[in-house]
Formats: C-alpha cells, sequence, structure tokens
C-alpha cells in the first residue's frame, strides 16, 4: 500500500507539471520569417540555456521575453535597442561571455531579429 501512495504522488507531480509545460510551438505557428527562424535557432543553441525565451522566469541570466521592445534594458538601463544588444552580444557583459568570436554579424543580426519576436 505504502508504495502505492509513492507511486501515487510521484504520477500526480508529473502529470501536473506535464500540464503546466508548454508545448513548443513550430516557427510558422509563430509566425517567423525566414530570418527570425534563423535566429531562433542561434538562440536555441546559444542563448536558452541561460535566458528564457518566452517566460519572464529567469534562467541563470534574466528572461529575454519582451527585451527588445522596452525603452531600456532591465538591469543595465542602457538604451535597449539592436545597437546595445548586438554589442552585448558581441563583446558580453557581467556575467554573459561575449559571442562576437562564434557568431557572425549576420548571425547576430538573426538573432537579433528572433528576439524582436519574443
Amino acid at each position: 500500500m505504502r508504495l502505492f501512495r509513492i507511486f501515487a504522488v510521484i504520477f500526480s507531480t508529473l502529470a501536473f507539471s506535464a500540464c503546466n509545460a508548454e508545448l513548443r510551438r513550430s516557427d510558422a505557428e509563430l509566425g517567423l520569417n525566414p530570418q527570425q527562424a534563423r535566429g531562433r535557432r542561434i538562440y536555441d543553441d546559444r542563448c536558452d540555456r541561460c535566458h528564457e525565451p518566452y517566460s519572464t522566469r529567469d534562467k541563470k541570466g534574466h528572461s529575454m521575453k519582451s527585451v527588445l521592445s522596452k525603452q531600456f534594458l532591465p538591469q543595465s538601463g542602457l538604451p535597449a535597442n539592436d545597437q546595445q544588444v548586438g554589442d552585448i552580444i558581441r563583446y558580453g557583459r557581467n556575467n554573459m561571455p561575449s559571442f562576437g568570436r562564434v557568431l557572425s554579424q549576420q548571425e547576430i543580426d538573426d538573432l537579433l531579429a528572433y528576439m524582436h519576436t519574443l
């Protein structure tokens, strides 16, 4: 009987988590153009491990949800525009590593195009 209770608790926890999990939407469902879709793949590969894209929940780094739709970046107060965010991606800032030697300018532009959709 005790084993049944343990199983019931584990199952209900997993079921609750699964119900709250949002299924990943396709590029088409999100209405992404080809540049934004390329940026999404870069985000998934390079950014998602530290930055939550669609949620306000923070991972290691701050959420990127709506970050480029604001006037200023939440942590630094710097302007929230392509030039400033591109420089942060390129050169890094605080705990964020630089990606200027890893990503081409076109890849950074694609990434920024995707970030505008968040």
